[in-house]
Protein backbone atom coordinates (compact mmCIF):
# COMPACT_ATOMS: atom_id res chain seq x y z
CA UNK A 1 0.00 0.00 0.00
CA UNK A 2 0.83 3.73 -0.45
CA UNK A 3 1.39 5.99 2.62
CA UNK A 4 1.11 9.71 3.01
CA UNK A 5 3.21 11.10 5.80
CA UNK A 6 2.52 14.50 7.14
CA UNK A 7 5.48 16.52 8.28
CA UNK A 8 8.40 17.48 7.98
CA UNK A 9 10.54 16.78 11.12
CA UNK A 10 12.82 13.45 12.97
CA UNK A 11 9.57 12.20 13.99
CA UNK A 12 8.20 12.34 10.35
CA UNK A 13 11.97 10.88 9.27
CA UNK A 14 11.72 7.94 11.84
CA UNK A 15 7.87 7.54 10.97
CA UNK A 16 9.03 6.99 7.37
CA UNK A 17 12.03 4.83 8.08
CA UNK A 18 9.58 2.51 10.46
CA UNK A 19 7.03 2.59 8.06
CA UNK A 20 9.62 1.15 4.92
CA UNK A 21 10.46 -1.96 6.77
CA UNK A 22 7.28 -3.51 5.55
CA UNK A 23 6.67 -5.54 3.04
CA UNK A 24 3.35 -4.28 2.81
CA UNK A 25 4.66 -0.74 2.38
CA UNK A 26 5.18 -0.08 -0.85
CA UNK A 27 6.09 3.38 -1.29
CA UNK A 28 6.21 5.99 1.14
CA UNK A 29 5.51 9.60 0.40
CA UNK A 30 6.12 12.59 2.83
CA UNK A 31 4.82 16.12 1.97
CA UNK A 32 6.71 18.17 2.75
CA UNK A 33 9.77 16.33 4.17
CA UNK A 34 13.40 17.21 4.47
CA UNK A 35 16.77 16.54 3.39
CA UNK A 36 16.79 13.76 5.28
CA UNK A 37 13.98 11.95 4.67
CA UNK A 38 14.28 13.12 0.83
CA UNK A 39 16.66 9.87 0.73
CA UNK A 40 14.63 7.25 1.25
CA UNK A 41 11.17 8.64 0.15
CA UNK A 42 9.72 10.78 -2.44
CA UNK A 43 8.68 14.21 -1.14
CA UNK A 44 6.17 17.39 -1.79
CA UNK A 45 6.83 20.15 -1.07
CA UNK A 46 3.76 22.18 0.89
CA UNK A 47 3.08 23.95 3.84
CA UNK A 48 1.88 22.52 6.44
CA UNK A 49 -0.75 25.39 7.37
CA UNK A 50 -2.57 25.02 4.01
CA UNK A 51 -5.57 22.45 4.63
CA UNK A 52 -6.31 23.11 0.59
CA UNK A 53 -2.97 22.27 -0.82
CA UNK A 54 -3.08 19.04 1.98
CA UNK A 55 -5.89 18.19 0.47
CA UNK A 56 -4.89 18.57 -3.28
CA UNK A 57 -1.75 16.44 -2.48
CA UNK A 58 -4.05 13.41 -1.28
CA UNK A 59 -6.36 13.80 -4.36
CA UNK A 60 -3.49 13.50 -6.35
CA UNK A 61 -1.76 10.64 -4.81
CA UNK A 62 -4.74 8.49 -3.41
CA UNK A 63 -2.86 7.01 -0.43
CA UNK A 64 -4.33 4.11 1.14
CA UNK A 65 -3.41 5.48 4.02
CA UNK A 66 -2.50 9.02 5.78
CA UNK A 67 -0.61 9.50 8.85
CA UNK A 68 -0.24 13.27 10.30
CA UNK A 69 2.68 13.92 12.50
CA UNK A 70 2.93 17.33 13.81
CA UNK A 71 0.33 19.00 15.77
CA UNK A 72 -0.95 21.99 13.17
CA UNK A 73 -2.57 20.32 10.55
CA UNK A 74 -4.57 18.31 13.62
CA UNK A 75 -5.39 21.46 15.22
CA UNK A 76 -6.69 23.13 11.53
CA UNK A 77 -8.96 19.93 10.87
CA UNK A 78 -6.80 18.25 8.56
CA UNK A 79 -8.14 14.48 9.63
CA UNK A 80 -11.70 15.39 9.66
CA UNK A 81 -11.18 17.29 5.48
CA UNK A 82 -9.40 14.18 4.33
CA UNK A 83 -12.14 11.67 6.06
CA UNK A 84 -15.05 13.51 3.87
CA UNK A 85 -13.26 12.65 1.12
CA UNK A 86 -13.37 8.71 2.03
CA UNK A 87 -9.48 8.63 3.14
CA UNK A 88 -8.13 6.28 5.60
CA UNK A 89 -6.41 8.97 8.15
CA UNK A 90 -4.49 8.01 11.53
CA UNK A 91 -4.87 10.54 13.88
CA UNK A 92 -7.31 12.76 15.78
CA UNK A 93 -9.92 14.94 14.75
CA UNK A 94 -9.72 18.98 15.03
CA UNK A 95 -12.59 18.45 17.68
CA UNK A 96 -10.20 15.53 19.77
CA UNK A 97 -7.04 17.41 19.08
CA UNK A 98 -8.29 20.04 21.67
CA UNK A 99 -6.73 17.68 24.41
CA UNK A 100 -3.76 19.53 23.09
CA UNK A 101 -4.45 22.74 21.15
CA UNK A 102 -6.12 24.29 24.35
CA UNK A 103 -4.89 23.74 27.37
CA UNK A 104 -7.66 25.02 29.25
CA UNK A 105 -10.07 22.34 27.90
CA UNK A 106 -7.43 19.37 28.54
CA UNK A 107 -7.40 20.53 32.26
CA UNK A 108 -11.39 21.11 32.70
CA UNK A 109 -12.08 17.99 31.08
CA UNK A 110 -9.76 16.49 33.70
CA UNK A 111 -11.42 17.33 36.28
CA UNK A 112 -14.35 16.55 35.20
CA UNK A 113 -13.85 12.69 34.35
CA UNK A 114 -11.75 12.26 37.52
CA UNK A 115 -7.98 11.99 35.91
CA UNK A 116 -5.34 13.49 38.28
CA UNK A 117 -3.80 16.54 37.53
CA UNK A 118 -2.50 19.72 38.95
CA UNK A 119 -4.82 22.83 40.72
CA UNK A 120 -5.36 25.31 38.34
CA UNK A 121 -7.35 28.32 37.51
CA UNK A 122 -7.76 29.55 33.70
CA UNK A 123 -6.65 33.25 33.33
CA UNK A 124 -8.68 35.54 30.55
CA UNK A 125 -6.67 38.71 31.99
CA UNK A 126 -3.97 40.36 34.04
CA UNK A 127 -6.25 41.22 36.55
CA UNK A 128 -7.89 37.45 36.84
CA UNK A 129 -3.62 36.35 37.42
CA UNK A 130 -3.73 38.95 40.61
CA UNK A 131 -6.58 37.66 41.60
CA UNK A 132 -6.20 33.77 41.18
CA UNK A 133 -2.29 33.66 42.04
CA UNK A 134 -3.10 34.63 45.99
CA UNK A 135 -4.65 31.07 46.04
CA UNK A 136 -1.12 29.07 44.51
CA UNK A 137 2.21 28.71 46.41
CA UNK A 138 5.01 31.05 45.29
CA UNK A 139 6.01 28.16 42.66
CA UNK A 140 4.06 28.41 39.88
CA UNK A 141 3.54 27.36 36.31
CA UNK A 142 2.53 29.83 33.48
CA UNK A 143 0.92 27.98 30.30
CA UNK A 144 0.10 29.57 27.21
CA UNK A 145 -3.79 27.81 26.30
CA UNK A 146 -2.93 27.18 22.76
CA UNK A 147 -0.05 25.83 20.56
CA UNK A 148 3.56 27.08 21.39
CA UNK A 149 5.98 24.66 20.04
CA UNK A 150 7.17 23.69 23.29
CA UNK A 151 8.17 27.12 24.28
CA UNK A 152 4.88 27.99 26.23
CA UNK A 153 5.18 26.86 29.87
CA UNK A 154 7.08 28.85 32.26
CA UNK A 155 8.00 28.45 35.57
CA UNK A 156 8.01 30.84 38.12
CA UNK A 157 9.16 30.56 41.19
CA UNK A 158 7.59 33.52 42.70
CA UNK A 159 4.18 35.68 41.94
CA UNK A 160 5.78 38.57 40.72
CA UNK A 161 7.61 36.08 37.99
CA UNK A 162 4.33 34.35 37.40
CA UNK A 163 2.88 37.70 37.10
CA UNK A 164 5.90 39.06 34.36
CA UNK A 165 5.10 35.84 32.86
CA UNK A 166 1.65 36.62 32.32
CA UNK A 167 1.86 39.61 30.79
CA UNK A 168 3.98 38.90 28.07
CA UNK A 169 1.99 35.73 27.10
CA UNK A 170 -0.97 38.40 26.76
CA UNK A 171 1.07 41.31 25.14
CA UNK A 172 2.97 38.57 22.96
CA UNK A 173 6.31 39.67 23.43
CA UNK A 174 6.81 35.66 24.58
CA UNK A 175 5.45 33.79 21.75
CA UNK A 176 5.01 36.52 18.84
CA UNK A 177 1.48 35.88 19.67
CA UNK A 178 -1.28 37.97 22.17
CA UNK A 179 -2.44 34.90 23.82
CA UNK A 180 -6.67 35.75 24.85
CA UNK A 181 -6.27 32.92 27.67
CA UNK A 182 -3.84 31.55 30.13
CA UNK A 183 -3.17 28.43 32.51
CA UNK A 184 -1.96 28.96 36.18
CA UNK A 185 -1.00 25.67 38.00
CA UNK A 186 0.54 24.25 41.16
CA UNK A 187 3.96 23.71 40.38
CA UNK A 188 4.85 19.81 40.81
CA UNK A 189 7.54 18.20 42.07
CA UNK A 190 9.33 14.52 40.58
CA UNK A 191 10.13 12.81 37.67
CA UNK A 192 8.45 13.55 34.76
CA UNK A 193 7.81 10.66 32.17
CA UNK A 194 6.22 10.65 28.61
CA UNK A 195 3.51 7.91 28.14
CA UNK A 196 2.26 6.78 25.19
CA UNK A 197 -0.73 5.33 24.38
CA UNK A 198 -2.64 3.68 21.02
CA UNK A 199 -5.94 5.04 20.56
CA UNK A 200 -9.03 3.75 18.40
CA UNK A 201 -12.04 5.67 19.76
CA UNK A 202 -12.91 2.93 21.96
CA UNK A 203 -9.61 1.26 23.86
CA UNK A 204 -6.16 2.64 24.67
CA UNK A 205 -2.89 0.25 24.70
CA UNK A 206 0.07 1.03 25.76
CA UNK A 207 3.19 1.81 23.62
CA UNK A 208 5.83 2.81 25.40
CA UNK A 209 7.52 5.47 27.45
CA UNK A 210 10.32 7.73 27.58
CA UNK A 211 11.78 10.72 28.99
CA UNK A 212 12.96 14.00 27.04
CA UNK A 213 14.79 16.49 27.97
CA UNK A 214 13.28 19.98 27.19
CA UNK A 215 15.76 22.29 28.80
CA UNK A 216 18.51 23.42 26.24
CA UNK A 217 20.89 23.81 29.53
CA UNK A 218 22.76 20.35 30.89
CA UNK A 219 21.40 19.33 34.20
CA UNK A 220 17.94 21.05 33.10
CA UNK A 221 18.50 24.24 33.05
CA UNK A 222 17.74 27.56 30.96
CA UNK A 223 14.90 27.96 28.60
CA UNK A 224 12.34 25.30 27.16
CA UNK A 225 13.13 23.79 23.67
CA UNK A 226 10.90 21.23 21.53
CA UNK A 227 13.27 18.66 23.40
CA UNK A 228 17.32 18.25 23.05
CA UNK A 229 17.12 14.48 23.39
CA UNK A 230 15.16 11.83 25.34
CA UNK A 231 15.54 8.07 25.89
CA UNK A 232 13.69 4.45 26.50
CA UNK A 233 14.69 1.37 28.82
CA UNK A 234 13.00 -1.77 29.75
CA UNK A 235 12.75 -0.23 33.74
CA UNK A 236 12.05 3.82 33.12
CA UNK A 237 8.26 2.81 34.45
CA UNK A 238 7.68 -0.83 36.33
CA UNK A 239 4.51 -3.23 34.55
CA UNK A 240 2.34 -2.06 37.85
CA UNK A 241 2.87 1.70 36.74
CA UNK A 242 2.31 1.02 32.79
CA UNK A 243 -1.02 -0.66 33.51
CA UNK A 244 -2.30 1.77 35.95
CA UNK A 245 -1.56 4.52 33.67
CA UNK A 246 -3.18 2.52 30.66
CA UNK A 247 -6.44 2.30 32.81
CA UNK A 248 -6.34 5.28 35.23
CA UNK A 249 -5.25 8.09 32.58
CA UNK A 250 -5.17 6.80 28.80
CA UNK A 251 -8.23 4.32 29.02
CA UNK A 252 -10.17 7.18 31.09
CA UNK A 253 -9.75 9.60 28.64
CA UNK A 254 -10.88 8.09 25.51
CA UNK A 255 -13.82 6.81 28.10
CA UNK A 256 -14.30 10.45 28.72
CA UNK A 257 -14.05 11.46 25.30
CA UNK A 258 -16.59 8.63 23.83
CA UNK A 259 -19.03 10.21 26.36
CA UNK A 260 -18.74 13.75 24.94
CA UNK A 261 -19.27 12.61 21.75
CA UNK A 262 -15.47 13.20 21.07
CA UNK A 263 -14.28 9.59 20.04
CA UNK A 264 -10.18 10.17 20.12
CA UNK A 265 -7.91 7.88 17.50
CA UNK A 266 -4.21 8.34 17.28
CA UNK A 267 -1.79 8.40 19.62
CA UNK A 268 -2.05 9.72 23.25
CA UNK A 269 1.01 11.12 24.63
CA UNK A 270 0.46 11.75 28.28
CA UNK A 271 3.29 14.01 29.97
CA UNK A 272 3.19 12.58 33.48
CA UNK A 273 4.63 13.56 36.79
CA UNK A 274 5.64 11.22 39.34
CA UNK A 275 4.72 12.88 42.59
CA UNK A 276 4.72 11.78 46.25
CA UNK A 277 0.72 12.35 45.70
CA UNK A 278 0.95 9.67 42.77
CA UNK A 279 1.02 10.01 39.22
CA UNK A 280 -0.65 13.35 37.93
CA UNK A 281 -1.07 14.42 34.15
CA UNK A 282 0.98 17.67 33.14
CA UNK A 283 -0.51 17.62 29.80
CA UNK A 284 -1.57 15.61 27.01
CA UNK A 285 -0.48 15.76 23.03
CA UNK A 286 -2.37 14.46 20.56
CA UNK A 287 0.34 12.95 17.94
CA UNK A 288 3.81 11.19 18.84
CA UNK A 289 6.08 13.51 20.81
CA UNK A 290 10.02 14.53 18.93
CA UNK A 291 12.24 13.10 19.98
CA UNK A 292 10.93 10.91 21.94
CA UNK A 293 9.77 9.22 18.90
CA UNK A 294 12.89 8.58 17.51
CA UNK A 295 13.45 6.72 20.47
CA UNK A 296 10.69 4.64 20.70
CA UNK A 297 10.35 3.72 17.38
CA UNK A 298 13.89 2.11 17.30
CA UNK A 299 12.89 -0.15 19.66
CA UNK A 300 9.72 -1.14 18.38
CA UNK A 301 9.53 -4.66 17.60
CA UNK A 302 5.65 -4.65 16.27
CA UNK A 303 4.98 -3.19 12.53
CA UNK A 304 4.53 0.52 13.11
CA UNK A 305 1.50 0.00 10.13
CA UNK A 306 0.01 -2.53 12.53
CA UNK A 307 -0.40 0.65 14.57
CA UNK A 308 -1.60 2.97 12.42
CA UNK A 309 -4.32 -0.04 10.90
CA UNK A 310 -5.45 -0.83 14.48
CA UNK A 311 -6.22 2.60 15.60
CA UNK A 312 -8.09 3.49 12.02
CA UNK A 313 -9.96 -0.50 11.55
CA UNK A 314 -11.07 0.41 15.83
CA UNK A 315 -8.76 -3.25 16.52
CA UNK A 316 -6.27 -1.87 19.24
CA UNK A 317 -7.11 -4.03 21.68
CA UNK A 318 -6.29 -6.79 19.93
CA UNK A 319 -3.13 -5.58 19.23
CA UNK A 320 -0.04 -6.77 20.98
CA UNK A 321 2.87 -4.18 21.26
CA UNK A 322 6.88 -5.88 21.24
CA UNK A 323 9.36 -3.24 22.25
CA UNK A 324 13.02 -4.92 21.55
CA UNK A 325 14.51 -5.41 25.01
CA UNK A 326 17.22 -2.67 26.06
CA UNK A 327 17.21 0.76 25.95
CA UNK A 328 17.33 3.62 23.50
CA UNK A 329 18.74 7.13 23.03
CA UNK A 330 18.39 10.12 21.00
CA UNK A 331 20.46 12.97 21.33
CA UNK A 332 19.15 16.31 19.26
CA UNK A 333 22.05 18.42 17.59
CA UNK A 334 20.81 22.21 17.45
CA UNK A 335 21.90 25.24 15.50
CA UNK A 336 23.34 27.84 17.24
CA UNK A 337 21.13 30.22 18.89
CA UNK A 338 18.23 27.72 19.44
CA UNK A 339 15.72 27.89 20.78
CA UNK A 340 16.08 32.00 19.93
CA UNK A 341 16.67 33.33 16.59
CA UNK A 342 18.93 30.46 14.56
CA UNK A 343 20.30 31.45 10.70
CA UNK A 344 19.55 28.85 8.66
CA UNK A 345 21.55 27.23 5.39
CA UNK A 346 24.92 26.10 7.28
CA UNK A 347 26.40 23.11 5.36
CA UNK A 348 26.48 19.75 7.24
CA UNK A 349 29.74 17.64 7.31
CA UNK A 350 30.15 14.17 8.15
CA UNK A 351 26.67 12.74 7.10
CA UNK A 352 28.06 10.49 4.40
CA UNK A 353 30.42 8.96 6.99
CA UNK A 354 27.46 8.47 9.60
CA UNK A 355 25.01 6.77 6.61
CA UNK A 356 27.49 4.07 5.83
CA UNK A 357 27.26 3.24 9.36
CA UNK A 358 23.73 3.40 9.59
CA UNK A 359 21.52 0.16 11.01
CA UNK A 360 18.28 -0.65 12.63
CA UNK A 361 20.56 0.20 15.60
CA UNK A 362 21.93 3.15 15.13
CA UNK A 363 20.53 5.93 13.00
CA UNK A 364 20.95 9.47 12.10
CA UNK A 365 17.08 11.40 11.71
CA UNK A 366 16.69 14.71 9.98
CA UNK A 367 14.74 16.91 12.44
CA UNK A 368 15.51 20.28 10.25
CA UNK A 369 17.48 20.13 7.22
CA UNK A 370 17.15 20.70 3.37
CA UNK A 371 18.76 19.86 0.41
CA UNK A 372 20.47 22.71 -0.95
CA UNK A 373 22.41 22.61 -4.88
CA UNK A 374 23.01 19.09 -3.72
CA UNK A 375 24.11 19.49 0.22
CA UNK A 376 22.28 19.40 3.21
CA UNK A 377 22.41 22.39 5.27
CA UNK A 378 20.42 23.22 8.44
CA UNK A 379 16.99 24.56 7.94
CA UNK A 380 15.79 25.03 11.69
CA UNK A 381 16.54 24.81 15.16
CA UNK A 382 16.08 21.63 16.26
CA UNK A 383 18.60 19.89 12.68
CA UNK A 384 19.08 16.06 13.66
CA UNK A 385 18.24 13.94 16.03
CA UNK A 386 21.12 11.01 16.34
CA UNK A 387 19.32 7.93 17.63
CA UNK A 388 20.96 4.53 18.95
CA UNK A 389 20.06 1.61 20.80
CA UNK A 390 21.87 -1.35 22.31
CA UNK A 391 20.49 -4.98 23.51
CA UNK A 392 22.59 -4.45 26.53
CA UNK A 393 21.45 -1.38 28.01
CA UNK A 394 21.40 2.69 28.73
CA UNK A 395 25.14 3.38 28.67
CA UNK A 396 26.03 1.33 25.60
CA UNK A 397 23.33 3.20 23.97
CA UNK A 398 24.39 6.57 24.92
CA UNK A 399 28.11 5.28 23.93
CA UNK A 400 26.61 4.71 20.30
CA UNK A 401 25.15 7.54 20.12
CA UNK A 402 27.69 10.34 21.12
CA UNK A 403 30.42 8.30 18.89
CA UNK A 404 27.75 8.91 15.96
CA UNK A 405 27.70 12.53 16.74
CA UNK A 406 31.26 12.80 16.92
CA UNK A 407 31.33 13.07 13.17
CA UNK A 408 29.32 15.45 12.52
CA UNK A 409 29.57 19.28 12.42
CA UNK A 410 27.67 22.41 11.48
CA UNK A 411 28.74 25.61 12.00
CA UNK A 412 27.19 26.37 15.80
CA UNK A 413 26.45 23.16 16.71
CA UNK A 414 25.27 22.54 20.19
CA UNK A 415 23.78 19.42 21.85
CA UNK A 416 23.43 18.17 25.47
CA UNK A 417 25.83 15.44 26.83
CA UNK A 418 23.73 14.73 29.63
CA UNK A 419 20.88 13.00 28.09
CA UNK A 420 19.67 10.22 31.06
CA UNK A 421 20.98 11.86 33.40
CA UNK A 422 18.93 10.88 35.54
CA UNK A 423 18.50 7.32 35.30
CA UNK A 424 22.53 6.91 35.25
CA UNK A 425 22.34 9.09 39.13
CA UNK A 426 18.71 7.89 40.07
CA UNK A 427 17.97 9.81 43.56
CA UNK A 428 16.14 7.02 45.10
CA UNK A 429 14.69 9.15 47.96
CA UNK A 430 13.03 11.56 45.90
CA UNK A 431 10.91 8.78 44.15
CA UNK A 432 7.43 8.57 45.29
CA UNK A 433 5.62 5.37 45.52
CA UNK A 434 4.27 3.88 42.30
CA UNK A 435 7.32 5.88 40.70
CA UNK A 436 9.52 5.99 37.98
CA UNK A 437 12.05 3.64 38.33
CA UNK A 438 14.87 4.17 35.99
CA UNK A 439 17.52 1.85 35.47
CA UNK A 440 20.55 0.61 33.29
CA UNK A 441 18.97 -2.23 31.56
Amino acid sequence: MKVLVIGGGGREHAIVWSLQKSDRVTEVVCAPGNGGIAAIARCIPVDVASLADLIAIAEHEQPALTVVGPELPLSLGIVDALQQRGFKVFGPTQAAARLETSKAFAKQFMQRHGIPTAAYAVCTSLEQVREELTRFAPAVVVKADGLAAGKGVILCTTHAEAEAAAAELFSGALLGTSQTELILEEFLEGEEVSFFALCDGQHAIAIASAQDHKRIGEGDTGPNTGGMGAYSTDGLITPAMRTWLTHHVAQKTVDGMSAESIPFSGILFCGIMMTPRGPMVLEFNTRFGDPETQAILMRMETELLDLFLAAVDGTADTLVVRMKPGASVCVIAASGGYPGKVVNGKSISGLEAVSAMASDENFVFHSGTALQDGTIVTAGGRVLAITAMSSQGLEPALASAYATLANIHFEGMQFRRDIAWRALNPAPETQPTLKVVASNS
